[in-house]
């Protein structure tokens, strides 16, 4: 295997090292002997150069036309087509996750190319009418100017994507902060938008840990902050960004939930949970770590359940046959072994895993089996907390309204699944389930880009990702009024004086009341 390459950051269109010179490495969490690379571990100093870099380019990026725009993220689009296959294998061995899951984490970040170009052709405002005669008005979107983008690392392609093209079609330009472990598939973003096109400074990219990311949280040039990761670390972005007055978008945790009523498909309701629970390894914000399910089926879903998730293969994701890798570090792994470990004290029933995966092939990595817990009760902490691993949660309900109240119960709300035959059941969970995202007969997991995304309450802050929505956050809105009247007209004011004057004008002495008694000749 050749010596681990040096990367850089890409500040102004060139590649050059941090200030400091210091580096941090990163590596192949199903086998630490694999060290991918060798990034720069920057700091305040070169997160302001990237600002500034995104300053000088901002007034010229905001006045290229948005479908011009468009036709850069969409040959971006088409590039990270033809490299799919390239791109799939250098995310798996950089997180983990299998292959079939990080084609599907490049063919989002091509979906996300598509339709964000196609927003270039509809950044609609809206026309209105006027209070007043001879004048017209509008609104229209404006960009809000220099962006800090900050991503995680377990969609390394797709969540950067859905950050950066909703920011640059606006007419940003931004500075993007990658997770640690995750810096590679950063860098080839940046060189597919470098070579579709993207004019110098309009993306900048900075590596590193919390020092870069904090230096670009309060740099005072940089107006808006999209962050996705632990609710910890949002409220600490929120709370800055609230005393600066800087627009804030915030993607945090979930604690998900999958009801399965004695009616459903149970065969389809089983992949689904299957799927939300295991799928990237547990390593999702949308992972389905409850699932609840009416007590007239529960033995026998809670046997199919338990049966496949002894069959998962778990390994190297690279490798045929593969469905499970493991988790994203050391830190991870114990941090998910510390939550079983809480689960058990707590008087959880532990059915299967528990510890951390030995055998052939897994001894370098940080893998971890596929765990689920009977017995639990709602305040519990493994049914509270996001883990964020392969670990799940069976629990019986009688009613479904208790199925509602339980997957209510909790700090988070982001992602939701109903399995039912019956519509009333399903337009009751759409109505009631505090949720940002309910799926019907489908997992937890999963996501359009054309759709928004996100939840309520402790998941983020009220804004959402992906969809038309998105634009709200990375633009302002701009009201327009044209007055062709030719004369000084002064809304609401002018109102009122012209119903007075139609007043005054129709109190003429042959309409005026003269009241009782004799009329003068």
């Amino acid at each position: 295997m050749a010596p681990p390459k040096k990367y850089l950051n890409y500040i102004g269109g060139k590649w050059v090292p941090s200030r400091s010179g210091k580096t941090f490495p990163n590596v192949n969490p199903a086998d630490r002997d694999d060290v991918i690379g060798f990034f720069p571990e920057s700091g305040a100093e070169d997160v302001s150069l990237a600002v500034e870099a995104a300053e000088r380019a901002f007034p010229e990026w905001r006045l290229v036309p948005p479908p011009r725009r468009g036709e850069i993220l969409l040959k971006a689009g088409l590039l990270m087509k033809e490299r799919k296959e390239e791109l799939a294998r250098l995310m798996t061995r950089e997180m983990g996750k299998v292959l079939r899951e990080t084609r599907g984490d490049v063919q989002e970040a091509v979906d996300m190319a598509s339709y964000a170009a196609g927003e270039g052709r509809r950044l609609f405002g809206q026309t209105s009418t006027s209070e007043l005669r001879d004048k017209f008005a509008m609104s229209i979107r404006m960009p809000v100017g220099v962006t800090g983008l900050i991503s995680p690392w377990n969609f390394p392609l797709a969540i950067p994507v859905w950050k950066v093209f909703p920011a640059l079609i606006c007419g940003n330009t931004a500075v993007l902060k990658p997770a640690e472990d995750t810096p590679l598939s950063a860098v080839e973003l940046v060189r597919i938008l470098e070579e579709a096109g993207l004019p110098k400074g309009v993306l900048n990219l900075v590596h590193g840990g919390p020092a870069a990311g904090e230096a670009l949280v309060r740099h005072p040039a940089v107006r808006l902050i999209s962050f996705t990761g632990s609710s910890e670390v949002g409220r600490l972005i929120g709370e800055h960004c609230g005393k600066t007055l800087k627009r804030c978008s915030l993607e945090m945790g979930g604690k998900n939930a999958q009801i399965v009523m004695d009616d459903a498909d149970l065969d389809l309701a089983l992949e689904g949970a299957v799927w939300g629970a295991f799928g990237t390894t547990g390593q999702r914000c949308t992972a389905a770590s409850r699932i609840f399910v009416q007590e007239n089926t529960f033995s026998r879903f809670k046997k199919m359940f338990l049966e496949r998730a002894r069959q998962i293969k778990i390994g190297d994701g690279m490798k045929k046959g593969v469905e499970m890798g493991p988790l994203i570090s050391e830190v991870q792994r114990k941090r998910v072994h510390e939550y079983v470990e809480i689960g058990r004290k707590e008087g959880a029933k532990l059915e299967i895993g528990g510890g951390p995966a030995r055998g052939k092939g897994l001894d370098k990595g940080s893998f971890y089996p596929p765990t689920v817990f009977t017995g639990a009760h709602p305040k519990m902490r493994i049914m509270q907390e996001e883990i964020f691993g392969p670990v799940t949660c069976l629990v019986p309900f009688k009613r479904f309204e208790e199925a509602i109240r339980s997957v209510n119960d909790t700090a988070y709300g982001l992602s939701s699944s109903l399995y039912s035959r019956d519509v009333n059941f399903a337009m009751k969970a759409i109505r009631d389930i505090e949720a940002g995202v309910t799926y019907i007969n489908g997992p937890t997991i999963g996501a359009e880009v054309h759709l928004p995304f996100g939840g309520v309450k402790n998941t983020g802050n009220g804004h959402r990702e992906a969809g038309q929505t998105a634009l709200d956050i990375f633009s302002e809105w701009k009201t327009v009024c044209v007055d062709f009247s030719g004369k000084l007209q002064k809304v609401q004011i002018d109102v009122d004086e012209l119903k007075h004057e139609a007043a005054e004008n129709s109190d003429t002495p042959t309409s005026r009341s003269q009241g009782p008694g004799p009329h003068p000749a």
